[in-house]
């Protein structure tokens, strides 16, 4: 089963001996990040730093605000800082590549603090008028062309076979914003989906166009979160307790103009990045198979998605198990790459990766993810190798 680890390339530019490093390790490709969110990390190996503070959402390679693609727009990427200058990505990319490693890039999209704070209007809205300025309003047009073109750009770099497409999708509460407070209140499935659901004016008038009045719907929104607010459980229902709190027609509703948006939105980006890329470039987007879920692996139509892209990533913290909807299609040919944290400090489990990926191959996998090898100790790393080397 082909494997592959995600890097940044501040894992590896100033670091001669990490890309040979990271080939040890036995994975075949790379899926080496060339636009991403504001993040600290740690790069625990690389002889000048430790960590590493990337400020703001920013591109990784030379970007041109004031080029032909993104002139007199206001909505385009930001360059980034000291802590990936220059072509970053680039000179990343060469050093894989040249210790044998197939390159992929890693490109997120809809998650741009820098844009909500600069451009507060593109963001997320939820039914109290709050906005998130970390998750950009997938609906609005603006935002909608930004991201297709930031596709386009980012996915398609010099020497890239292919590329992985975080976040194309609606973004919600659930997200680490800066030194994180919300974990306070148990909101669940159902809490999450309401805190999600966005009143910008593009949403207002989508929501009208599928028979609902805004100002009611957030004030429904308001008043079935309030139990939660007050600490009653939540009701652990999925999708019939969202049912239950907004009422089925409602709920449908709000759903359809999600669904809609998202998956018109994924059409665009992915047609975008095969006008621009070569001949048998391979387009993956990072996923979840149902369709209501939002942030880095937001919910698609399994059928859907493998129609347009040439496959997905799938989160597995939790087990293998969000696999099968996606090899259930019997798609031949399809990618169904199974995800895994391999940072024992964050939660992943890289001793149990052997059994973790026979489950998964069972369950329809036909690749897997590492994450990450840049952030993993050396212990983390010794048990990938082990793992691997027994594929």
């Amino acid at each position: 089963m082909k494997a592959s680890t995600f890097v940044y390339p501040w894992d590896v530019t100033g670091d001669p001996e990490a890309a040979a490093r990271i080939a040890a390790l036995g994975v075949d490709q790379v899926t080496l990040a060339a636009a991403y969110h504001s993040t600290r990390a740690l790069t625990p190996r690389h002889p000048r730093h430790r960590i590493v503070t990337a400020e703001h959402a920013a591109v990784l390679y030379p970007t041109d605000p004031a080029g032909d693609r993104w002139k007199g727009r206001a909505l385009h990427p930001y360059p980034a800082g000291d802590w990936a200058p220059g072509d970053a990505y680039g000179e990343a990319a060469e050093a894989l590549a040249r210790a044998g490693l197939d390159v992929h890039t890693w490109v997120v999209l809809a998650h741009n603090s820098r844009l909500g704070a600069e451009h507060p209007d593109t963001s997320v809205v939820n039914a109290y008028g709050d906005r998130y300025p970390w998750a950009p309003c997938i609906a609005q047009p603006a935002t909608r062309a930004y991201l297709v073109d930031l596709a386009a750009e980012a996915a398609v770099r010099p020497g890239a076979g292919g590329t992985e497409l975080e976040s194309l999708g609606w973004y919600g509460l659930q997200h680490l914003h800066a030194h994180d407070k919300t974990g306070g209140v148990g909101l669940g499935e159902a809490g999450q989906y309401l805190m999600a659901l966005c009143f910008c004016p593009a949403c207002r008038a989508g929501y009208g166009e599928r028979g609902l009045d805004a100002e009611a719907l957030s004030a429904a929104v308001r008043e079935a979160l309030e139990p939660l607010w007050q600490g009653a459980p939540d009701g652990g229902g999925g999708w019939a307790e969202i049912e239950k709190l907004l009422g089925e027609e409602t709920a449908a509703a709000t759903r359809a103009w999600r669904d809609e948006t998202a998956r018109t939105l994924q059409e665009s980006a992915v047609r975008a990045v095969r006008d621009a890329a070569p001949a048998g470039f391979q387009v993956l987007l990072h996923a979840d198979p149902v369709t209501y879920h939002v942030g880095a692996n937001p919910g698609v139509d399994p059928a859907h998605i493998l129609s347009v892209a040439d496959g997905v990533v799938v989160p597995c913290a939790g087990g293998p198990g969000l696999l099968a909807p996606f090899a259930g299609q019997g798609r031949a040919g399809a990618v169904i790459a199974a995800n895994f944290g391999v940072v024992s400090g964050m939660g992943g489990s890289p001793g149990t990766l052997t059994a973790d990926m026979a489950r998964a191959r069972e369950l329809g996998a036909t690749e897997v993810r590492l994450y990450h090898a840049g952030l993993a100790s050396d212990g983390d790393l010794a048990a990938v190798r082990e793992a691997l080397a027994a594929r």
